[in-house]
């Protein structure tokens, strides 16, 4: 009689710190909440976080290397914007860090949802997270199909996001065109009202409406004579928690976007 092999036992999975509110959203939902013990000290906050609210289920950390040398993570996700000090501490501690830029088109977007699901050991998960996202990418393309339609990404004080970034980005991976290389803005840049209104798109992208300004910046957009010409039903609204950051949000952004076309 043969006899039976005793049953192999399963790799623990990794226990994970994320340091950056954008390695939050990739984080939250491709691990198993029990692999999560901290985020970022930004994690919560719903201007920048299409995940806030999931969020707030977990520690929010400081920033600095002491709270996480405490919690003794497997691996630390963190982004090359964060502080280098900090990361190098991390390192000669012995810790694992896993480290992401920032993408600057869809296909690198998709890079990092995979990279993240390496790290937290849901490959699966991760696939799944890409194909909803093309599938939101085929929705767009439908609906400005033949349009042809010039949108100018502009926010506080007149900035304008150039060719070089996401938005411009999802801009034409739909068909759009970004009427920034119009006014001569590569990277981006600020304009003034004249040059927008010269340049004649025939949409303005921002990332809220409404008829109230904070402050002096956001007043730039509720310029009498911007209104003018760009009433609410020539501006395309995408809050900017959609696109700050790479990852399964804009599958959120492409379906405003389609929204508001």
């Amino acid at each position: 009689m043969v006899g039976l092999s005793a049953p192999t036992l399963a790799a623990p999975l990794l226990r994970i710190v994320s340091m950056n509110v954008c390695t939050d959203q990739l984080l939250l939902p491709l691990a198993d909440p029990t692999q999560i013990l901290g985020l970022s000290r930004f994690s919560r906050d719903a201007w920048q976080s299409w995940a806030s609210q999931d969020a707030r289920r977990y520690p929010s950390l400081s920033g600095g290397a002491e709270d996480v040398l405490v919690l003794k993570p497997d691996v630390v996700v963190v982004s090359q914007f964060d502080k280098r000090s900090t990361r190098e501490l991390l390192k000669a501690q012995g810790l694992h860090l896993a480290e992401f830029s920032l993408p600057r088109n869809l296909d690198e977007v998709k890079a990092q949802i995979r990279q993240m699901g390496e790290v937290v050991q849901h490959g699966d998960r991760a696939e799944a997270e890409i194909a909803r996202l093309d599938a939101a990418m085929a929705r767009a393309r439908r609906a400005v199909v033949e349009k042809h339609y010039s949108v100018l990404p502009v926010s506080r004080r007149g900035w304008v996001a150039g060719s070089d970034n996401l938005v411009s980005s999802l801009l034409s991976e739909t068909g759009l065109f970004n009427a920034a290389s119009e006014l001569g803005v590569g990277g981006g840049g600020l304009v003034s009202l004249e040059e927008i209104v010269k340049a004649k798109p025939d949409f303005l992208l921002v990332s809220e409406a409404g008829d109230r300004a904070e402050d002096d910046g956001s007043a730039f957009l509720l310029h009498p004579a911007l209104e003018r010409f760009y009433p609410p039903s020539k501006r395309i609204v995408i809050p900017e928690r959609l696109t700050v950051c790479g990852g399964m949000m804009l599958a959120d952004a492409l379906d405003a976007l389609v929204s508001e076309l």
